[in-house]
This record gives C-alpha cells, structure tokens and sequence, in this order.
C-alpha cells in the first residue's frame, strides 16, 4: 500500500489553495459570519470553477484523493462552507450532501445555505433534513428528520473521513501561522522562536499534526480499499484528529498571547470555526465510546492486519 495521495491530487489541493485565498482568503469565513445568507455566493463559484462538484468520491480513487485535498485545503483557509459533507453525498439518494449526526440532537452546519441534505448516523440510519430549529454558533442549527431507511452503514466512514481532512488542514495553518507569529514576537529583546520551551511546544504541535496527517491517508486507503473495518479506521481517526486538535490549539493559542483570541488574528478564526468539527456529530469521549462498542476485544486490524 502507498500512504501517499497522488501527484495529481497533490497538485489539485495547491491550485484549491491558491484559488480559495484568490477569492478573498481570511476574509470569506468574517463575511460569512457577518452575513451567513452568503456563504453560498462566497465559496459556491470558486468550488465550482475548481470542479468539485464533478468529483466523485465514491467510485473513483483519484477522485476520492482530490477530494481529500479539496477538503484540506478548504480547511486552510477555514472555508464557511461544508465541503466535506457535500463531497460525501449517497450516490443512490437525491440530496446535495450527507452529514453525520449523533442519535440525539441531530446538527449540522447547514445555516444560510439553500441545499437538500441527508443524514446518517453511526448504526446506519438513514433520513432526510426537513427543517432547522435555532442558529448557534459556527452556522450550526438543530436538524429536523424524516427517516429514509437503515441502509446507510456503507455511507458512515466517507462521511467521517472527509471532515477529518478538512480538521487536518485547520492544524496544518495553525501551526503555520503560529510559526511566523514566533518570528515576530519578541520577549528579553530577541523572537521568542529561539527559546527552547517554544521549539518544545511547537515541537509537540507538529508531532500530533503530522501524526494526524498519516493516519488520514491510511483512513483514506481503507475506504479506497472498500475494507470492511473501513468505519473503524474512520473513527481511529476521527480521535486521533481530536485529541490532536487539542494539543495543537492549545499550544498556538499559547504562543500567540492574548492576540491569538482577538479577530485581528487568523488563529481566533481558525480555531472557532474548528469547533462545530471537534464537537460534531461526536466529542472525543463519545468518539471513544463508539469506537470502543465498534470493536469490542479484537482491535483495531491497522497497518499489519491489512491484506489489500
């Protein structure tokens, strides 16, 4: 197995990086916020232009590798607009996207936008959105449901995979911005980056970033794979990308100062829009449980139990 993308989807998350900060860069997700109606008129013409919506995820691994990129990359840039779960729609249902919800107090980030979405849950269950109850934070709303079926247990690692990319691309612009935030600031007449406790702390931010960035690609291989313990790894992952998070943010928001809470910097923006992705469908202690139940005393099969 090669736990690498592609150098076609290599290159297609750098010209989707490229064309989201064309487009308006750290500036999109502080108009959508301003004015959530327009995250669809902010984010839908470039992602067409890019060709994202002709992605197809599902059937085609290339596809599925520059999805995997898109979604990175979106997340760079905090993009105020669900990539990953447009990208992870049913191909047998007529919906826009697909989003994972939790049993109870089904959510999403769907405020503003005008699209047809279904959900699934981590048994399977399968409905269709019919309404939103009140805005939260993060254009977040409560999802009223209509059931659909029970057969959507092929649906739930895509749709966990693709939101851990665009998580990994959060952390990869938290640890860069907060590498040139190091230059810059300055204690005892020198940048801070020369002291040893910083270089330890960013040390340890990009350990768990980087760790995320391998466990992706092997979540991304086993649902390439149609692997049966696909769902698993998808979990294994979405763990690991929360407890990394943690880790990340905490260190960036350290080293920051005071500023990294303040909208004058991209971190505030980043790390709050990093939120309804950690908290949503599942937090890290429920992500536990699920992964726990999912396996019960066998384990998780991992790169030495892989046959494909």
């Amino acid at each position: 197995m090669i736990l690498d993308l592609g150098d076609d989807a290599k290159e297609y998350g750098r010209q989707a990086l490229r064309a989201f900060e064309v487009t308006g860069g750290d500036q999109l997700v502080q108009q959508a916020e301003a004015k959530p109606d327009l995250r669809e008129s902010l984010a839908g013409p470039v992602l067409s232009e890019l060709g994202a919506w002709e992605l197809d995820p599902r059937a085609d691994a290339d596809g599925l590798e520059a999805a995997a990129a898109l979604c990175r990359s979106a997340g760079y840039w905090a993009l105020p607009y669900p990539v990953a779960e447009r990208l992870a729609k049913p191909s047998d249902l007529d919906v826009d996207g697909l989003i994972i919800v939790a049993d109870n107090r089904p959510s999403g980030v769907v405020v503003g936008l005008d699209s047809d979405w279904a959900t699934v849950s981590l048994g399977g269950t399968r409905s269709r959105v019919i309404g939103q109850g009140a805005t939260g934070p993060g254009f977040v709303a409560e999802l009223e449901l209509s059931g659909i079926d029970d057969h959507g247990a092929g649906d739930v690692a895509l749709g966990l995979v693709l939101p851990c990319w665009t998580l990994l691309g959060m952390l990869d612009r938290a640890v860069d911005v907060t590498r040139s935030q190091v230059q810059v600031r300055e204690q005892f007449g020198q940048p801070i980056a020369k002291f040893q406790s910083v270089q330890f702390q960013l040390t340890d931010a990009e350990v768990e970033r980087a760790g995320v960035e391998v466990l992706a690609k092997h979540a991304l291989w086993s649902v390439q794979a149609g692997r049966p313990d696909a769902t698993e790894d998808a979990l294994a992952l979405r763990l690991a990308a929360l407890e990394a998070a943690e880790v990340v943010f905490r260190v960036t928001h350290q080293l920051h100062g005071a500023t990294g809470f303040c909208d004058e910097t991209q971190l505030s923006w980043v790390s709050r829009y990093s939120q309804p992705l950690r908290r949503l469908p599942l937090g890290p202690s429920a992500t536990r449980d699920a992964l726990t139940a999912r396996l019960g005393r066998r384990g998780l099969a991992g790169l030495y139990g892989a046959t494909a």
